[in-house]
């Protein structure tokens, strides 16, 4: 059975509108739960703010994972809108749509996307 492109096009941005969601809920979760554990410090010891301090730095971190996430999510739904979706940022080619399916917000093949990690 032969998908209409319009209908494939939206599907792609049905999922990602979906996990754009789903990510901006579970940022809103931990940024809420570091407001909240911040504001019940007074009166600890030292050990205590440094565990607070330490679990802070890991929620932070994970509000930072979670927002680099949604801006490759933010990013993809450019790249349909333009037109660019399922193309490889690095050299253009076709991104695999196993690939794709798996993880619908990559801009990079696999190849491309190897060669940017092994630079570090």
């Amino acid at each position: 059975m032969l998908v209409h492109p319009e209908t494939r096009t939206q599907d792609i941005r049905t999922a990602l509108l979906a996990r754009r969601d789903e990510l901006g809920a579970e940022h809103a979760g931990v940024v809420a739960e570091m407001t909240l554990a911040g504001a019940a410090d007074s009166g600890d010891d030292v050990a205590d703010l440094g565990t607070k301090a330490f679990n802070r730095e890991q929620e932070f971190a994970l509000a930072v994972s979670i927002r680099n996430r949604m801006e490759q999510v933010e990013r993809a739904l450019e790249r349909l809108d333009a037109g660019h979706y399922g193309t490889c940022e690095g050299c253009r080619q076709e991104i695999p749509v196993a690939r794709l399916a798996a993880f619908p917000s990559v801009t990079l093949c696999v190849g491309c996307k190897s060669r940017s990690e092994s630079r570090y």
